[in-house]
């Protein structure tokens, strides 16, 4: 396989792990009656994008979601055209996430919609309020990723741990009242299966006005004058 083709595939596949067990953790949490509750749902999330970062991190950079790609694109890390391959397959990963878990759990009921993400009406978040939080917490997940995987000082091999971390984190905050996607992807696989939109718009704004802030600011304010080209 030619390495492009390599990296695009490795895009798809940990895109659709991150979907997979995030989504899937949301749904079995919904069927047992709050058995894995927050906290084991924001662990699955971080826990699982950390193990896909270990894992094919060396081929793609373990991007896994189009926020990130994009802020790498937006700080020129990373060539237009190979972004929006990257987002292609990142979104088609997620896809056949959505349809794996139609496939795991066809029982599921429809107020779950598959795990998609959604503001809380109960606490009446608005999508002012959710696409801000959306924005904050991704600002903290970008930021961390270009701390510790594009700043040759942060050389580390606690990469993985950190941003699979600051995901678990953000999850933790924001999970109960945006379900905290911080990433478009992750919303936009369980969404097109189960055919639940509302408030889709919330978690692709958020994200990507977040990582495109978290990029500026790192490389601005914080990137070595020699790293920044």
């Amino acid at each position: 396989m030619k390495p492009e083709n390599q990296r695009y595939f490795a895009e798809l596949i940990g895109t659709f792990a991150l979907v997979f067990v995030g989504a899937g953790s949301v749904v079995a949490d919904y069927l047992t009656g709050g058995a894995v509750g927050l906290l084991g749902i924001a662990l699955a999330h971080g826990l699982v994008l950390m193990a896909m970062i270990y894992s094919l991190g060396n081929v793609s950079g373990g991007h896994f979601n189009p926020a990130v790609t994009t802020a790498f694109v937006f700080a020129g890390k990373m060539k237009p055209k190979t972004g929006a391959y990257y987002i292609l397959f990142q979104l088609l990963g997620a896809v056949i996430a959505g349809f794996a878990l139609l496939a795991v759990f066809p029982f599921a009921p429809s107020p779950i919609h598959l795990g998609a993400p959604a503001l809380n009406s109960d606490l009446q978040v608005s999508f002012a309020i959710g696409t801000l939080i959306e924005i904050i917490l991704t600002f903290f997940l970008v930021f961390v990723v270009f701390a510790v995987a594009m700043d040759k000082r942060n050389s580390t091999p606690m990469i993985g741990l950190a941003i699979g971390f600051t995901l678990a984190l953000g999850i933790l905050v924001g999970g109960p009242f945006t379900g905290a996607a911080l990433n478009p992807a992750r919303a936009f696989g369980p969404a097109i299966v189960s055919q639940f939109f509302t408030n889709q718009l919330v978690y692709w704004i958020g994200p990507i006005v977040g990582g495109l802030a978290a990029a500026s600011l790192y490389t601005s304010a914080f990137m070595p004058r020699q790293q920044k080209t």
